[in-house]
């Protein structure tokens, strides 16, 4: 079967959510308290992820969604995916035919949460910072296109890329392009701890207990001046440790939402039954889940890489550990993405045993081949370690394999990572935007975001630039797209596993549930508010 054309609807353009029964009536009498919503998500502070807050450090899909709820960039995207819409900006656009010269215009007023003016100077220092400090998440490669930035008023901002970006607005629509204050921020080093400022829809409280943030309180920020109609006065974020409870939270009224965190069996189980004045939606997403190699480690070289690619069995992982939640991938880019294709089924197939060993036998690589494979135990959730048995009891079921194990916390996990102690790990990845160049530069140009050491030359110094100068992302840029995905899966620098949806649970007094998440699981508070139930 050649999957290339088995593709979902593009999330370039509006995706509908899917909404299950509601319990019953609670009313609305307590309209005016906060609503609380849990999370498995965990927020930590360490020596080695020092400012995980920080705009020009925080590269994480968990600390962005803090992010955007404070830090006003100039573009946004909107509720329900499309092209970029203004946000700090009352109007940005192209002014050349090649992609190069963006211009855009402030909104009249805008300050910071504090009082402070925001000009065109603002931005330009904001944004320069993040190239300054060069963090070693790598979030500064989202802006490194830039050649220069004028300010020719208070109000103009004028961008020269050094090469032709068709994607330059969705960049310019995220945390890491906000607005910061200078008062408070550094121009050359990172504000540590946990701290965050900004000129976004809420101002936010947070609160810890020694290194691990316990709650974060969002209430309306009255001098925000942008795009945004926010629904609330206030909402109590409440990271959960490792999604424990969470379900139990939300079915006796102890959190209105969850966002993250429900287990296989509760989100099948509730979208078919919910617990009495509990709703469950389940929301279009484009998260995706991958292993990386360190392709400079001599213990997988490429053809290890592509006998790994013949024996793992996506379909299994998907259906024995997610269930419902997860559908095997066959490219970084995922379906429901323009561009799509599925490189990997159409190179390697279904899983073959005896084709891996054809790889390794013809490479002359003596086998078993021993190998740890690394994975985080706290960021994706508790069923990343399931998910890691089920490749382990694969690969060595193959018998060309002896592969063990070994689960860390985020904290250890994502600096080791980065300082390449690992052969093989787990990762995730959330878009940055819903473009298809979002799910291939962050991790085949240089730099990227993991620090890997590959580097296809064709794709970086050829192809990328060449989908990059396409306007039309939905058809022009797909013939250089596709070439890219080919590359990946002959050379497997990354070997994708499975694509996820999202589940929402919420008492059925909240209202706005549905646009709570958007496709690239950007959190949206400002869309819920405490009315009555269905």
């Amino acid at each position: 079967m050649n999957r290339k054309t088995w593709v979902l609807p593009s999330v370039i353009g509006l995706l509908a959510p899917v909404l299950a029964g509601c319990g019953g009536l609670t009313g609305s009498d307590d309209k005016d308290k906060p609503i609380v919503v849990g999370t498995s998500d965990v927020f930590s502070v360490s020596k080695d992820i020092p400012a995980p807050l920080d705009p020009a450090y925080s590269y994480d899909i968990s600390s962005w969604n803090l992010l955007r709820q404070t830090v006003e960039p100039l573009m946004r995207i909107p509720r329900g995916g499309g092209a970029p819409a203004p946000e700090a900006a009352q109007e940005c656009s192209f002014t050349d035919a090649g992609q190069q010269r963006y211009v855009c215009k402030l909104r009249s007023g805008l300050r910071f949460s504090n009082g402070h003016p925001i000009t065109a100077k603002t931005f330009k220092y904001s944004i320069e910072r993040v190239v300054r400090i060069s963090a070693d998440s790598g979030v500064k490669a989202l802006l490194t296109n830039i050649d220069t930035i004028e300010t020719p008023t208070d109000h103009d901002l004028v961008f020269q890329l050094k090469t032709p970006d068709a994607t330059f607005p969705y960049k310019l629509s995220t945390p890491t392009a906000g607005a910061v204050d200078p008062t408070l921020y550094p121009k050359d080093k990172l504000r540590p701890g946990f701290t965050l400022d900004g000129s976004g829809p809420y101002t936010v409280k947070l609160e810890n207990d020694g290194s691990t943030l316990t709650n974060a309180a969002f209430t309306r920020n009255p001098k925000y001046k942008g795009g945004i109609k926010v629904q609330n006065d206030r909402i109590d974020l409440r990271p959960f440790k490792d999604g424990e409870g969470l379900g139990a939270a939300v079915a006796d009224g102890q959190v209105d939402m969850v966002v993250k965190g429900l287990t296989t069996s509760e989100s099948e189980k509730w979208l078919a039954k919910p617990p009495e004045h509990v709703g469950v939606t389940e929301l279009p997403a484009l998260e995706i889940r991958y292993l990386a190699f360190d392709t400079d480690d001599p213990l997988v070289t490429k053809p290890v890489r592509q006998a790994m690619a013949h024996v793992i069995d996506r379909g299994q992982i998907a259906s024995e550990v997610y269930g419902t939640a997860a559908e095997p991938l066959y490219s970084l880019v995922p379906q429901g993405v323009a561009g799509h294709s599925n490189s990997f089924f159409n190179a390697y197939g279904e899983p073959s045993v005896s084709k891996a060993r054809g790889v390794l036998t013809d490479a002359g690589i003596q086998t078993p081949v021993k190998l740890t494979l690394h994975y985080t135990t706290d960021h994706y959730g508790a069923r990343t370690k399931g998910e890691f048995e089920v490749l382990k009891k694969q690969l060595n079921a193959s018998g060309l394999f002896d592969v063990d194990i070994k689960g860390r916390p985020w904290v250890v996990h994502k600096p080791e990572e980065q300082k390449g102690k690992y052969e093989v790990y787990g990762m995730g990845w959330f878009p940055d935007f819903p473009d298809p160049d979002n799910f291939i530069a962050p991790f085949l140009d240089k730099p990227n975001f993991l620090n890997s050491p590959y580097d296809n030359k064709r794709i970086r110094e050829e192809l990328l630039p060449e989908s990059r100068r396409a306007a039309d992302r939905l058809s022009t840029a797909n013939g250089s797209l596709q070439k890219i995905q080919d590359l990946v899966a002959e050379d497997v620098p990354y070997l994708p596993l499975w694509q996820g949806k999202q589940y929402v649970a919420a008492r059925d007094d909240i209202t706005g549930v549905e646009w709570s998440l958007s496709a690239s699981s950007i959190l949206q508070l400002w869309e819920l508010d405490r009315g009555v139930g269905s």
